[in-house]
């Protein structure tokens, strides 16, 4: 069984965290002849650092009746609002923040946030998208980001432009595993099993320790019943390193399964159902008990399996030659 990749997030948040920050330097966004506008900025600043949110809210004001175009200020007053809870006020501002500087990146990140916590991910989405484009439109050669954004696209199931942006990740840094490993997923699920196997030899020729990817390589050389005596070599270096492993246990079953040794396939698929709730095991488990005669526990099986992830067209086919 391959690895779903799930560290998406966590590289999402450790480079949104890079780029996140309130531009202490926004006063010199102002116009040098806005002196009011200056000056109530620099006074709302001060309230604000003293824990004065009220008053700060009040002198942005002030400096935006002199400079409304003006997008730190309105970033600002976007903040001391999400100090004070007030969300809709918040949104507001970035908005017009955004409006006045389409290029920044953060008020981009931090409606993200906002609509990641009213649990609209479709729009938080889009908003972490704009802000990583901006973020590399600053630092175009920072991998850091592109890495995240591809991410997200892989969290959206946006299988071209990850593939383009991890492509991109590479040209400028081709020696990066990872990147490697997850290009070789993307294609994987986009139907190109002989690119997947390339970028999957790649990944271990840099770091030939990558238990991921040795099972990976493993597991698709299985699927695709080629070379099945390496991939049982991949299965079981992957289990050296990760002994349990659910994943990689199914993978060695599966090796059984195609092999022929039916009650060895069984007794694996069945140590990695214990250890993980995955359709992709219930399936392969439900396919060993009809191997071996057993049709209520294939059954079962399958029906685990669509039940953790509905609408598998070959699972239901299965099931329905039961009855």
């Amino acid at each position: 069984m391959r690895l779903k990749i799930k560290r998406w997030a966590k590289a999402l948040f450790l480079s949104l965290s890079a780029c996140l920050f309130i531009n202490t330097q926004g006063v010199l966004a102002f116009d040098r002849a806005s002196s009011l506008a200056l000056s109530n900025y620099i006074l709302a600043v001060m309230h604000e650092d003293l824990g004065q949110i009220d008053q700060a809210i009040s002198e942005y004001h002030k400096s935006l009746k002199a400079d409304n175009k003006n997008a730190v200020v309105h970033l600002r007053l976007a903040v001391a609002y999400l100090k004070k809870n007030n969300i809709p006020e918040s949104i507001k501002e970035l908005n017009l923040s955004i409006k006045f500087d389409p290029e920044a990146v953060e008020p981009h990140a931090l409606l993200a946030l906002l609509y990641a916590t009213q649990n609209q991910a479709q729009i938080s989405a889009k908003e972490y998208e704009l802000a990583f484009k901006n973020a590399a439109k600053l630092e175009p050669q920072n991998v850091d980001i592109y890495k995240s954004l591809g991410a997200l696209y892989l969290q959206q199931k946006k299988l071209e432009p990850a593939r383009d942006t991890y492509r991109l990740i590479l040209d400028l840094s081709p020696k990066d595993a990872q990147a490697h490993f997850y290009l070789a997923n993307i294609y994987y699920e986009l139907k190109s099993r002989d690119a997947a196997i390339k970028e999957l030899k790649k990944t271990l020729e840099l770091k030939p320790d990558y238990a991921e990817a040795m099972n990976y390589l493993g597991y698709l050389y299985v699927d695709e019943n080629i070379n099945l005596d390496q991939a049982e070599g991949l299965i079981r270096k992957a289990l050296e390193i990760e002994p349990d492993s659910g994943a990689y246990i199914d993978s060695l079953g599966w090796f059984y399964f195609k092999k022929g040794k039916t009650q060895e396939a069984l007794k694996e698929l069945e140590r990695a159902a214990g250890l993980m709730d995955d359709p992709v095991i219930f399936d392969h488990l439900g396919d060993a008990y009809l191997k071996t005669g057993d049709k209520e526990k294939a059954k079962d099986a399958w029906q685990k399996s669509l039940k953790l992830k509905p609408g598998q067209d070959k699972v239901k086919k299965k099931l329905d030659a039961l009855r």
